[in-house]
């Protein structure tokens, strides 16, 4: 296991430098990013020259990364165009975001599996076909248009929540959110765990546990769900820093100033160092989400083992 561990941290090691290099130079690419921060109105030429050079612009993009990179392993992540830090944005952001993806995460694993075992176990009947009809429907649904239809309904038409989110995103206030931020993921959950829980459910070991006589939900929690949840798993762990990167139109609508919100105010005003920090923070989640599911695989399913 230990050199297993050890071997995908390496290998993470290319695909970070990979990843990270491919976005800078995207969002670098995008424009001059001293042009935008004056706007309309033409900079001076001796001003803008003195701002690329403390933004360390005007050397080749390659060097551009390597001193990115440097400042990266230092713990700085540059400043903003506004002159803020880009760290203390990521302090500010980060956790409001996360606290919103373990909300989403929840609903996400609970009511997607719940759905998916009943689904699966009760194959071609009722519950299976209202459970397909209605994630089709969710996924076919744009987000903002769910997102707006009950922030309105729940919101402003029921009062039961909060329209809109506090500056200081209490738990309690990002149920909603995160019930939006989760559906069209907890939607691709219902119908993995229901695929694989029908097609598991025909097995040789679960006719011998049956035939032992263990109690069915013994069967089904200890052996069909266990070798059921592999695919879901996988998908879960992806959807980690996706749903944390694709919280932009959810912290739109609820106005959360997470992650989201800072990534889209930093593209709008191509504030560069904004937009690359932050995305640099979330394809580091992406890998290590990725590595912790791949050593749950050894946890679900004995027969794994890693050399």
């Amino acid at each position: 296991m230990g050199r297993y561990v050890i071997r995908r941290l390496l290998q993470m090691i290319p695909v970070f430098i990979g990843s990270t290099f491919l976005i800078f130079v995207m969002v670098y690419a995008l424009g001059d990013p001293v042009a935008a921060l004056f706007g309309d109105k033409a900079p001076d030429p001796a001003t803008a020259a003195r701002i690329r050079k403390d933004l360390y612009l005007d050397q080749p993009l390659w060097k551009q990364y390597l001193h990115y990179m440097g400042q990266i392993f230092q713990g700085d992540f540059g400043t903003a165009f506004n002159g803020q830090s880009v760290t203390e944005l990521m302090a500010s952001a980060f956790p409001v975001t996360l606290r919103l993806t373990l909300v989403a995460i929840f609903f996400e694993v609970v009511i997607g599996i719940t759905l998916g075992v009943l689904s699966g176990l009760r194959r071609g009947k009722t519950v299976d076909t209202s459970v397909l009809v209605a994630t089709l429907v969710v996924i076919s649904v744009p987000t903002f248009v769910t997102g707006y239809l009950l922030q309105y309904l729940f919101g402003v038409q029921w009062g039961w929540v909060r329209p809109t989110v506090s500056p200081e995103a209490p738990l309690d206030e990002l149920i909603l959110p995160g019930i939006v931020l989760a559906l069209v993921s907890l939607a691709y959950v219902t119908r993995l765990s229901r695929t694989s829980i029908a097609e598991n459910v025909k097995a040789d070991y679960v006719r011998t546990a049956t035939a032992k006589g263990l109690p069915r939900r013994r069967v089904v929690t200890r052996h069909l769900l266990r070798n059921s949840l592999i695919p879901v798993v996988t998908f879960i762990g992806t959807d980690i820093g996706a749903l944390m990167g694709g919280a932009i139109v959810t912290e739109r609508i609820f106005n959360i100033h997470g992650v989201g919100y800072q990534l889209y105010q930093g593209i709008l005003r191509n504030n560069s160092p904004t937009v690359v920090g932050f995305v640099t923070i979330l394809v580091i989640v992406f890998l290590l989400a990725n590595l912790l599911v791949d050593l749950l695989y050894a946890v679900l399913d004995p027969r794994i083992r890693y050399a």
